[in-house]
């Protein structure tokens, strides 16, 4: 316990006799974990927030019928959206549509479950409101326009069903602009259209908005293919493989400057401590010429070397956090999920490249021969 405390109190000794010295060193390992902390973290929780983030595109997985089949019935549906991860959906929404008319102009009809599609196609803008009521349709800006229809206006839908021909009024709650085809679509909720069309228990298209990789969801698909004949999952490759790029490239990145970052920490400790061990040449020499072993010289400098490193990793670790919640909120405008792996994590990189980067100072402490730094040379 002596021959610790000893140690201990030698190794703060020094440390504390060349405070200025010490704390460069101590301020660039703190510095380099603070960035090596943030940017695993970072690294880490890139996917989930970007998943979340292209989610706000719109759906990235499908599910269709199969073969020559127009459509599937709801049971066929509820089972292949039974493998879904219930963790990673974000939004699921069932569609059917039908050819129908307002004045004698034939547009397209969807029923879908309208809480649904708001999750699956948040990027939907609405000039008034969604429909909440049964009656009440949700126009295309294209449609609009061709009959000049506004919110809260009323106009009738024609057309025949398998049950016959219909004609069914509805109210306008909302006129949506997307910038693409359902512009030219009119929106209501699924019981509204089952009823005027005279059918149910079928659907033609699921969409699914799920925070998942182009990976998983490849499996999701043959998983589903070969469990529920009848249906056909789809990527939307247009934003699964786009998503896959930007994910690629940002973790890339962020892999490249955390390796930068552990050189310049290695360089800085490094030449530190080639400083200090110049510095300290006559005491070195003095204390070999008293029969001091290369191995307690060793033993000493390193400890140095990993007291710097773990400190300066605790301090970095949890300013690294600091760093990432920052990134997370201003970037994505989400919190960062905390990891307490990670702070072991940073604290043993810390340790583990101070140590590394006193190997060069080390060998040149153990190679000074103390007769000659006696004379004075």
């Amino acid at each position: 316990m002596n021959r610790q405390r000893f140690y201990v109190k030698m190794v703060a000794s020094s440390l504390l006799r060349r405070k200025s010295r010490m704390l460069v060193a101590l301020l660039a390992v703190t510095i380099g974990a603070t960035i090596l902390s943030g940017l695993i973290t970072i690294y880490y929780d890139i996917p989930r927030q970007m998943g979340q983030e292209f989610r706000s595109y719109g759906a990235n997985f499908v599910i269709l019928p199969s073969g020559n089949q127009d459509s599937m019935s709801a049971e066929l549906t509820e089972r292949a959206l039974s493998f879904l991860p219930p963790g990673s959906v974000t939004g699921i929404a069932p569609y059917r549509y039908h050819l129908i008319k307002i004045n004698e102009q034939p547009f397209m009809a969807a029923g879908t479950d309208l809480a649904g599609a708001r999750k699956t196609s948040p990027y939907w803008l609405v000039q008034g409101r969604w429909p909440e009521a049964a009656g009440e349709a949700l126009i295309g800006q294209e449609l609009a326009d061709a009959i000049r229809l506004l919110p809260g206006k009323g106009f009738t839908l024609t057309g025949a069903g398998p049950a016959g021909p219909f004609s069914v009024d509805f109210t306008v709650s909302g006129v949506l602009q997307t910038g693409g085809a359902e512009e030219a679509f009119v929106f209501m909720a699924l019981p509204d259209f089952e009823a005027m069309i005279g059918e149910g228990d079928k659907i033609d298209v699921v969409e699914c908005s799920i925070s998942a990789g182009a990976g998983v969801l490849e499996s999701l698909a043959r998983q589903i293919s070969a469990s529920v004949p009848g249906v056909s999952p789809r990527l939307v490759k247009r934003l699964t493989d786009s998503e896959g790029a930007v994910l690629t490239k940002l973790q890339v990145l962020v892999a490249l400057v955390t390796v930068i970052v552990l050189l310049l920490i290695m360089i800085c400790v490094a030449t530190t401590m080639m400083a200090v061990v110049a510095e300290r040449r006559r005491e070195i020499g003095l204390r070999k010429a008293l029969g001091a072993s290369s191995q307690s010289l060793v033993t000493e400098f390193m400890g140095e070397g990993i007291f710097l490193g773990g400190f300066g990793g605790i301090l970095g670790a949890v300013a690294g956090y600091i760093f990432a919640q920052a990134v997370g909120l201003n970037v994505f405008n989400r919190s960062i999920v905390f990891n307490p792996l990670f702070v072991l994590f940073t604290l043993a990189a810390s340790v583990i490249i101070t140590a590394l980067a006193c190997v060069i100072p080390v060998r040149n402490a153990t190679d000074v021969d103390p007769a000659i730094v006696l004379r004075g040379e």
